[in-house]
């Protein structure tokens, strides 16, 4: 497995597609995501011509986890590093929720390399609440009890209709993060002290310059609308999609709708002579 290694941290990553292409998408993950979370995104991308980057974040799945919290300049400037590792000159960025906040971290930090961004499911500030469901995830991913810590996140992320029609699945995946290291917890618990601590970015948001797809779950509990509408408000350069009958994670919930706008924003934004 390919590792890159930044500041005495090794960096899980790996590229698909078109290794020569000059358009590349980089997926920057959900918190408790790994690179696997993008099956349902990245291989349309992959016929359509695209170079794809994936990579953890340290204190993700499969990338190390030291000591944190950690900064999303942090993250960013990993990114930057292992692009240039890469030889990634310029950069379309899809991120979910963390990876949608660490995206518009990295647009606001390195303009020249950022060619778009879509945001999905993502904050540039939080409330009470939100540091309140975030707080007890913490306390669940402490207790190292993989079940509880499950179920007991579940409810926030998804929409009610999702887990009803889908309940099958998702206790598959219960059954797959059973197989995981402990140390995935502990990583999980600087993650979300980060976020807690460093999310707030909302009067930085007019230096993003680069087109901005922003999108949001309709009944997302977690991060609700009103956030997503903030970033839009404040990106002078953005379009705004709200989608039908989806809670917090798009990107598995209603794929298909997602990738539909993601394909046609980025094509967009591409320069077709390169595909």
């Amino acid at each position: 497995m390919p590792y890159f290694e930044y500041k005495e941290s090794q960096l899980f990553y790996e590229v698909k597609g078109n290794n020569d292409g000059d358009e590349v998408i980089a997926f920057f993950n959900g918190v408790m995501a790994s690179t696997n979370s993008w099956i349902n995104q990245y291989p349309i991308f992959e016929k359509l011509g695209y170079k794809v980057l994936l990579h953890d974040f340290k204190g993700q799945l499969k990338s190390d986890k030291p000591i944190g919290p950690y900064t999303f300049k942090d993250h960013a400037k990993e990114a930057k590093a292992l692009m240039d590792h890469l030889k990634i000159k310029k950069v379309h960025i899809i991120g979910t929720s963390y990876g949608g906040e660490v995206a518009m971290r990295f647009a606001i930090e390195y303009p020249e390399v950022t060619k778009s961004i879509s945001i999905i499911d993502s904050v540039s500030e939080l409330d009470s609440v939100l540091e309140y469901f975030v707080s007890g995830w913490k306390t669940l991913a402490m207790e190292r009890d993989v079940e509880k810590f499950y179920w007991g996140m579940l409810p926030t992320i998804y929409d009610s209709s999702f887990i009803e029609n889908n309940i099958e699945i998702l206790k598959e995946r219960v059954e797959k993060l059973k197989r995981v290291p402990g140390e995935y917890f502990v990583g999980q618990g600087y993650l979300y002290d980060t976020f807690i601590n460093d999310v707030y970015m909302t009067d930085e948001l007019s230096k993003i310059k680069c087109p901005a797809l922003v999108v949001c779950g309709e009944n997302d509990i977690l991060k609700p609308v009103k956030f997503s509408k903030i970033i839009a408000d404040n990106i002078s350069d953005s379009e705004y999609v709200i989608i039908p009958g989806c809670g917090h994670v798009t990107i598995f919930e209603k794929p298909d709708v997602l990738n539909s706008m993601l394909i046609g924003f980025i094509l967009k934004n591409s320069n077709s002579t390169a595909l």
